[in-house]
């Protein structure tokens, strides 16, 4: 696949194409390779670590990670499904990098924006690169499907048929499915004098039909392929026992291409091609001019289907005649057009992903419930068993459950006067919210920060504000100029002379369903401290606070990058005082510039850095003088690693911090995040050998970076044991049901 027009171009992901020299020879030395003053014995110069030639560009990087997912879809030991469902998660996060990631580009391009960024590269460059690693990722993606995927399925009896090669009683079939189901969905919009270009919805998969009408006029019309139906239609099964597994189905776009002719009664149909759009749909809330951040969400929401197109998917045949009818009415340039062979939305692979098949898919699962949890008695509450020590979830392989159960009873407990919490993506049907109302008709005060902001639950958001603000609690929408993306929980009890403070922090959303398939950590504590920190971040949350200092708590933007940055200099002191800095840190990104530079200083003073980053990361591992002291680790699975979790040595007094931020940017300075302390020694000596140093020695699902930027998969030296990570968390906990 590549953008029409535009000449096929290699580049490894993770490295532009533009930068390729200077990022691939050592900071500072010459391109011949010779170093005139190392041979006169003279000392080398103190290295630059603003050189471009440190950092890997952020969108490189991210899709270097969609590279890694699709190595999963092509992982043969994978169940079959479950590589399907890996391929449609590869569409999903490209649909989303060109409507936020690209858009985004575009915008600074047309703005005329020319400064590069710490990669050394301009929107522009950014932009060419993008186009040729997504031409290389997508390409991948369809031989994997086509020549991997779909075969491998047809031998376990799941068939994709062509409408053309039904039999007589499987077309009789999917015939009357189309009449009875599909047809009345359909709305057929012609475009024609006196009937503008149809409005093309973003993410929409559409046929662009070419009809000739009774005068012999050529017309262009457009068909929907409706996202609210089955996009694969199932065929009548099979009957005899030889074939009974046997599945077949056709694609829904394919359907309807074969009955055309019943949407345009009269005309002969010439021709159809399928195209798919994907517009700009990064909600910009200008929130000093909003009176009211609700209402303005709503409208951006309305906005988003209208955004500027992106990107356009059309068939690798599509004439050109076809293309400049959609290029001209879609406003589309050029560059952002992407001729495909094959299907053109991978995201919708996830219907059949989703079909019958046990035999093709993970097996289930049981979360365990944490120790102190399950082994309380019968009659004590979870307030009591809190009271006792702190409780750590490592989800999902503990059960989430217990988080809900801590809410039903707030809800329900007379002694309980106040729960307030923050809510960022909680999905449709939440129990958590449902809680939440029960402690309001029970009349405790309740107090939630709504993150109106979080992007694509916006709308889900908005339904679950309102609907605790009907019923009388407390909502709060967002902060100016920040999004709310910590997770924390607080539950206030009378306890006779005393008041206690209950505290849930967390590294994952209020989600039961991606507490389910995200690796996250979660606390119980009672901890007063905490209690109050917890107290005075909701105070800044949802009134008016300027409190700086935090007992416990990192918090951003207040305190956190500071105490961070703090937290890699103790490391370098305590390596220059007994040669035993060390650092293991989890993360889902490392983008930021400064926390990078911080790293190879750190690097360069001798101390062990450990890296598991499981998406973006601008840091280059491995260059002498530089990070030769650090490694950096992707680990892709069966669950997305998800948990943010930070081990400093600490001159052997080990501090674990956990929590909602990344080291990025955004993360650092332009939200509220929080990290927490993990203080009783075995929860950190568990957080330390049974989780990190068990992902640093994951040998099946881990991908070593390179410095140049490329991963590679680890290889299983002979004889040694298989280590996979997420599974080896599962069978801990298989047979006791215990975490």
């Amino acid at each position: 696949m590549q953008s029409q027009d535009t000449p096929e171009q290699q580049v490894v992901p993770g490295q532009a194409h533009s930068a390729r020299a200077r990022a691939t020879r050592a900071p500072g030395a010459r391109a011949n390779g010779s170093d005139p003053a190392a041979k006169r014995g003279r000392t080398k110069p103190p290295v630059d670590l603003h050189d471009p030639s440190l950092y890997i560009n952020r969108e490189l990087s991210l899709l270097a990670f969609q590279s890694r997912v699709l190595e999963e879809a092509q992982d043969e030991s994978n169940p079959l499904l479950e590589r399907v469902s890996f391929l449609a998660i590869v569409g999903s996060n490209l649909d989303e990098f060109f409507m936020v990631r690209v858009a985004g580009l575009m915008r600074q391009l047309e703005a005329g924006a020319t400064e590069p960024g710490a990669d050394g590269l301009t929107p522009a460059e950014q932009l060419d690169a993008i186009r040729t690693a997504v031409g290389t990722l997508v390409s991948s993606a369809q031989r994997c499907l086509h020549q991997k995927l779909l075969p491998a399925l047809d031998r376990e009896g799941i068939r994709f048929i062509e409408y053309p090669e039904l039999n007589g009683r499987q077309r009789q079939f999917v015939d009357r499915y189309f009449s009875d189901v599909v047809f009345p969905v359909l709305t057929p919009l012609a475009f024609d004098p006196g009937r503008p270009f149809p409005h093309i919805s973003n993410l929409s998969v559409n046929l662009a039909v070419l009809i000739r009408d009774t005068k012999g006029e050529e017309r262009f019309a457009r068909v929907k392929v409706p996202d609210t139906l089955p996009q694969i239609v199932a065929v009548e099964r099979a009957s005899t026992k030889k074939t009974e597994k046997t599945q077949a189905f056709i694609w829904l776009e394919d359907l309807i291409t074969a009955h055309l002719q019943a949407l345009f009664p009269g005309m002969e149909i010439l021709e159809s091609h399928a195209f798919h759009v994907t517009r700009n749909a990064d909600i910009e809330i200008q929130e000093l001019e909003a009176g009211d951040l609700l209402e303005t969400t709503e409208q951006g929401l309305r906005r988003r289907r209208f955004g500027d197109v992106v990107r356009l998917q059309v068939g690798i045949n599509t004439p050109r005649h076809m293309m400049r009818i959609l290029i001209k009415n879609l406003e589309v340039d050029r560059k952002s057009i992407y001729r495909i062979k094959g299907r053109l939305s991978f995201s919708r692979l996830r219907h059949l992903a989703a079909i019958e098949r046990p035999d093709l898919k993970w097996p289930g699962f049981v979360p365990a419930v944490p120790p102190p949890l399950d082994e309380n008695k019968e009659d004590e509450d979870m307030f009591a068993t809190i009271r006792r020590r702190d409780i750590l979830f490592h989800h999902p392989f503990d059960s989430f459950t217990p988080v809900v159960e801590l809410l039903d009873q707030a809800a329900h407990d007379n002694s309980v006067l106040t729960v307030k919490m923050t809510l960022y993506r909680v999905g449709r049907n939440s129990p958590i919210i449902a809680q939440l109302l029960h402690a309001i008709e029970d009349e405790k005060q309740v107090a939630a920060m709504v993150e109106l902001k979080a992007r694509f639950d916006e709308g889900s958001n908005i339904e679950w504000a309102k609907a605790l603000e009907k019923e009388g609690g407390h909502v709060v929408y967002g902060l100016p100029g920040l999004k709310v993306h910590a997770k924390a929980a607080l539950i206030v009890r009378n306890e006779g002379e005393e008041i206690r403070r209950y505290v849930h922090l967390g590294t994952g959303n209020y989600n039961p369903v991606t507490a389910h398939a995200y690796t996250d950590v979660g606390l119980f504590t009672a901890d007063e401290d905490f209690g109050a920190d917890v107290t005075d971040l909701f105070n800044f949350l949802t009134g008016y606070s300027a409190k700086k200092d935090y007992r416990k708590l990192l918090v951003a933007p207040i305190n956190l990058r500071g105490r961070f940055e703090e937290l890699i200099a103790q490391e370098i002191r305590h390596q220059a005082a007994g040669g035993n800095g060390r650092m293991i840190l989890k993360m889902n990104a490392l983008t930021d510039e400064r926390m990078i530079r911080r790293l190879y200083e750190a690097s360069q003073a001798g101390v062990k850095v450990d890296l598991l980053v499981r998406g973006m990361c601008c840091l280059k591992p491995g260059i002498s003088g530089v990070s030769e002291n650090i490694r950096v680790i992707s680990v892709v699975g069966r669950f997305l690693e998800h948990s943010r979790i930070y081990y400093f040595h600490n001159g052997g007094d080990p501090l674990i911090l956990a929590g909602s931020a990344d080291l990025m940017e955004r993360n650092l300075d332009r939200r509220v995040e929080v990290l927490f302390p993990i203080e009783d020694r075995r929860l950190i000596r568990h957080l330390h050998e049974k989780v990190l140093e068990l992902y640093l020695s994951d040998n099946v699902k881990a991908r070593e970076m390179l410095p140049d930027g490329r991963y590679l998969k680890r290889k299983r030296p002979p004889g040694s044991p298989r280590i996979n990570a997420q599974e080896e968390q599962l069978s801990r906990r298989a047979g006791n049901g215990r975490g």
